[in-house]
């Protein structure tokens, strides 16, 4: 028997939240965000990977709210920079900074590097804390590499700079539903669909 249950998304971004519910939407699960609740804490990531800043913000919001919690933390990572921007990609440019900030500031940084010195991955780790001492994370990677320009004006943070290989486009160029199928988080969300209904399924 599967019972539909109350989950609520541990994140103040909006873009986050446009896809997380697209990949949520056909489960039996009551989604609730930010504006379901008078008061919603904005979590500081003070964490050092990103499984640790998406458990602390899960944990918060499910404590806060009484509701079962779902996170997510992602990141960029490029080969050439040592795996930066990572688990500051957000604020790579500085507090405050704007997505267009961080896309300047990375191409700043690999200018001149040739393709093969330009590949990148973007990471998402998921956590859901169901409020009762269990949490499980899950982990998607989406594989491309670093434009030298911008372009596009779909998706959000680095999509305009990131090249996919498969799709010969950027995230960019994608529909939300065609960028869900192959991103990052994407696969870490059809992974935590399978977690959700298993939980769903053994609850009496």
């Amino acid at each position: 028997m599967v019972l539909t249950v109350q989950l609520v998304l541990a994140t103040n971004n909006t873009d986050k939240i446009r896809e997380i519910k697209d990949l949520l939407d056909d489960l039996p699960v009551t989604i609730l965000t930010r504006n379901d609740f008078l008061e919603f804490p904005d979590v500081e990531e003070t964490g050092s990977t990103l499984d640790e800043n998406a458990a602390l913000k899960a944990r918060t919001i499910a404590e806060f709210t009484g509701f079962p919690a779902l996170a997510d933390d992602s990141g960029l990572e490029v080969d050439a920079l040592g795996g930066a921007p990572g688990v500051y990609s957000s604020r790579y440019a500085g507090e405050g900074c704007t997505y267009a900030d961080n896309n300047r500031k990375l191409l700043r940084e690999l200018s001149g590097a040739p393709r093969e010195k330009r590949t990148a991955r973007f990471r998402c780790v998921i956590v859901i804390d169901w409020g009762d001492g269990e949490k499980q994370a899950i982990e998607g990677a989406a594989q491309g590499y670093i434009s030298e320009d911008i372009v596009g004006d779909k998706g959000f943070g680095y999509d305009p700079v990131f090249f996919y290989p498969p799709a010969g486009m950027r995230f960019s160029q994608m529909t939300l539903e065609e960028k869900n199928r192959v991103s990052h988080r994407g696969l870490a969300l059809r992974a935590a669909r399978r977690v959700i209904i298993k939980r769903m399924r053994s609850r009496p």
